[in-house]
């Protein structure tokens, strides 16, 4: 094999590993998107709450990185619900707008209680994979590459299973489909809600988690463009589409980590927001989406 095609069989192997994160994140964009029709700009911070929570549970619990990524996504869905029961059910018949603004507010209250709670000081995750690397034919694939594409990939399978086959699932497409249709068959609307947001904001810290693993340090402010990236996954594949979503943050990561190989390195988020303006101009509803007219 040529050393280009190599490398470029590399990057994929890279892509897959960033990209299998960014999905995690565009689902809870995607899923809230889908039912209250709420860009969830703290979804981000949501993120880095979950990192924050698995790295204590790893160096100071000193537990493995199984009951770690449980216990950051218990932590980071309560916190997800919180958020919805407090800052976005009273705002959720008036002016969108209104909801949006304090979306970045809720992220602004995140990142810098954060930074008041745990100090800016970034840390480093202790080393919770071996050190095992795979050569396949000249392709150096590590063990945490593995582990996050098979967590990613579990964790994806499930959510469509949930949302597909349980009573809950049911009741979350039912109200992403009409939501007074749903309250007249007698769904509990609030309840649905809230567990959309605690599913979004658990895959989240699934995604803070492995992100800690990946690039070792965490911080208050690691939320921020990863979100926003995620953003663009969600808007890539249509958003508000659930298949959409993981679709567009594994494109994203592939595209990032192709653009990094060229030496491009420097370019790869101002690449990433390219997208979300050609999307915006070519196709607005996104891979997956239908082009559906809304009256404002």
């Amino acid at each position: 094999m040529g050393s280009v095609t190599l490398q470029f069989l590399q990057q994929i192997v890279n892509g897959l590993s960033l990209g299998s994160i960014y999905a995690l994140i565009a689902l809870g964009y995607t899923m809230v998107y889908g039912i209250i029709k709420l860009i969830n700009f703290a979804h981000g911070d949501i993120m880095m709450v979950g990192a924050y929570v698995g790295w204590f549970a790893t160096t100071t619990l000193h537990l493995s990185f199984l009951p770690a990524l449980v216990l950051a996504m218990m932590a980071s869905a309560i916190l997800g619900v919180l958020i919805e029961r407090i800052a976005y059910k009273p705002l959720r018949n008036v002016i969108r707008i209104a909801s949006l603004i304090t979306a970045i507010g809720v992220s602004l209250f995140l990142e810098y209680g954060g930074m008041l709670l745990v100090t800016p000081q970034v840390r480093t995750y202790p080393p919770v994979f071996p050190d095992t690397i795979y050569n396949i034919g000249g392709i150096i694939v590590k063990y945490g590459d593995i582990v996050m594409i098979v967590t990613s990939i579990i964790l994806m399978v499930l959510l469509h299973v949930i949302v597909q086959y349980t009573k809950i699932g049911k009741a979350m497409r039912a109200v992403s489909f009409d939501t007074e249709a749903a309250l007249l068959m007698g769904i509990n609307v609030n309840n649905t809600i809230s567990a959309t947001f605690a599913i979004g904001s658990g895959l989240a810290a699934a995604a803070g988690v492995l992100m800690g693993v990946y690039f070792n340090t965490i911080d208050p402010l690691m939320g921020i463009i990863p979100g926003l990236k995620a953003f663009v996954a969600a808007v890539l594949g249509g958003i508000g589409i659930i298949p959409g979503a993981m679709v567009g943050g594994v494109f994203l990561g592939l595209t990032e980590s192709l653009v990094s190989g060229l030496g491009w390195s420097t370019w790869r988020d101002a690449v990433a927001f390219l997208i979300l303006i050609l999307v915006l101009i070519v196709k607005p509803s996104g891979l997956f989406g239908k082009n559906i007219r809304e009256k404002v």
